[in-house]
């Protein structure tokens, strides 16, 4: 197995910079295969399972006497919520036994196993994309930052497995590919929580003191979420300036700034959000009519579909 990093001193560098140069994973080009796979299972789960009965049977009329758009915006925060619950249960080994170095990509998932860490981080890159091809085909309303968020990731993800496909002249797809899985999880942690309060946000609408609550939660976890992504991510970056492409170093950046400013667009709609509730709940107290506070309501559903990142 080649290895054109041994010579490289550990304590300068971060563990990854060791990993022996390898292909990702033996899936790697049968990425598309693994896609249209899992369009097809996404297909069957709204089409027959969550349009089919289970969001009218969990919901109700709640779900039912939503309009079109709000309707598939509540169904897309399903979709993309248990989608991350499932790359998290089944990625989060791998990802940290690699991004640390304790394991190479070719180290099987568990002791006797022909499925390799690589083998399922690919699976989840996968996954991962198709929910953003998802949404961005689904969802009638997509705001522009979460558009060039969404095709930003389409495209570092896919082009991240392609050039491992020719190791002799991308002697470091795996290091992308890792910095790609690194960008992938902290969406996965930080992001999971607005589809979580949006679906709340509709089942109880009127719960004002927990809705504030749960934004106010929402909007510091994403906020930490993008500053310690930047810390990590730039400083994966910085200690591996020589072995990054031209491409990738011009990439990078931009990339970066695309999702932190999806992120961050994020926290401030979850600020306003918050301090509406606020509103909501000082104006209860102080005995005035709730008719205004619904004429405010009803203008906010807007504001909620434009969280999903």
């Amino acid at each position: 197995m080649i290895n054109h990093r041994a010579d490289h001193s550990p304590d300068t560098e971060p563990q990854i910079a060791d990993l022996p140069l390898t292909s990702i994973s033996k899936l790697a080009p049968f990425s598309a295969l693994i896609s249209s796979i899992i369009f097809v299972i996404y297909f069957f789960i709204k089409n027959y399972i969550l349009e089919g009965f289970l969001l009218r049977r969990m919901y109700g009329s709640m779900y039912t006497n939503l309009s079109d758009a709000n309707r598939r915006g509540f169904l897309n925060h399903h979709i993309a919520g248990a989608t991350k619950i499932v790359i998290l249960i089944i990625g989060a080994y791998p990802f940290i036994a690699v991004a640390m170095g304790l394991k190479s990509l070719y180290a099987p998932y568990s002791k006797g196993s022909a499925v390799m860490l690589g083998d399922i981080l690919v699976v989840a890159s996968q996954m991962l994309i198709a929910m953003y091809v998802f949404e961005l085909i689904y969802r009638p309303k997509v705001s522009p930052i979460s558009m060039f968020h969404h095709v930003g990731a389409i495209m570092v993800g896919q082009s991240a497995i392609a050039v491992s496909l020719n190791l002799v002249r991308q002697k470091d797809a795996d290091i992308e590919f890792i910095l790609c899985c690194v960008w992938g999880a902290f969406d996965i942690v930080s992001e999971f929580l607005p589809h979580t309060a949006i679906i709340l946000y509709r089942v109880y609408p009127s719960s004002h003191k927990f809705l504030r609550n749960l934004f106010r939660t929402a909007f510091i976890t994403t906020l930490t979420g993008t500053i310690f992504e930047t810390v990590v991510v730039m400083y994966l970056f910085g200690k591996l300036w020589n072995r990054w492409t031209l491409a990738f170093k011009i990439v990078t950046p931009v990339l970066h700034i695309a999702f932190s400013a999806c992120q961050l667009h994020g926290s401030c709609i979850f600020w306003k959000m918050m301090k509406r509730q606020q509103n909501y709940i000082r104006e209860a107290a102080a005995g005035e009519d709730i008719g205004p506070m619904e004429e405010g309501r009803k203008a906010e559903p807007r504001a909620v579909e434009a969280l999903v990142q």
